[in-house]
């Protein structure tokens, strides 16, 4: 695997990277890699913290599994590569942001220009079987992406957690609200859609609070 994480992240993670769990973790992803096609690919597997620097971190969105068909997975929650059709979760993610803040979406579905403003968009489990979820739950991921959280929640003050669904809810559990906003409503998926995420507002809840904690708004 081709994999370079930004220096900011690698010093914050160091110990994790040391650890026997992550070295089993890897193993496990080469060997899937050298006998099937896993996403994304292996330069982009570490793509969320390569876009977003620790220090630059104001806001994150977490997702479970990267997407599992060909082109979509490029290492960032919910987003897509250029020219790739829009998943459900992202199209009613772009509701909810026109609704929301009154922004017509673009028509790409990559999401680095948030990620670029400090909105770091992390999935629990950051690679995946090609037409296989959830191929690579439990085999590591999980133990070093709660490490990310629990780093930004302890080293860092007055970050938006935007937690959709219980998935990402149990995963956020530790994080103290004293010291971070936690907004939290239904997944954007289709199937629980219409259960609390639409009219949730996370898009305008979160830049009310960046910038009355003196922090710049999020361009959605």
């Amino acid at each position: 695997m081709d994999i370079k994480i930004e220096q900011s992240w690698k010093t914050q993670l160091a110990e994790e990277f040391e650890k026997s769990y992550f070295a089993d973790l890897v193993q496990f992803v080469k060997q899937e890699c050298a006998s099937q096609t896993v996403y994304p690919p292996g330069k982009l597997i570490f793509n969320a913290f390569n876009q977003t620097p620790f220090e630059q971190v104001k806001v994150v969105i977490l997702g479970q599994d990267p997407y599992h068909e060909p082109g979509q997975a490029h290492g960032l929650c919910f987003s897509v590569n250029d020219g790739v059709a829009l998943p459900p979760s992202l199209h009613n993610i772009y509701k909810e942001l026109r609704d929301d803040l009154g922004i017509t979406p673009p028509f790409s579905g990559n999401l680095e220009r948030w990620a670029r403003q400090g909105v770091l968009l992390l999935n629990a489990t950051l690679t995946v079987r090609a037409h296989l979820a959830g191929s690579h739950q439990n085999k590591g991921w999980e133990t070093f992406t709660d490490a990310v959280i629990r780093r930004i929640a302890e080293q860092k003050e007055r970050v938006v957690f935007i937690l959709w669904g219980a998935y990402a809810q149990k995963k956020g559990a530790f994080i103290d609200p004293n010291k971070h906003l936690i907004l939290k409503s239904a997944h954007p998926s289709p199937l629980s859609v219409f259960r609390g995420f639409f009219g949730s507002k996370p898009f305008s809840q979160t830049n009310a609070y960046l910038q009355s904690t003196g922090q710049q708004p999020i361009n959605w």
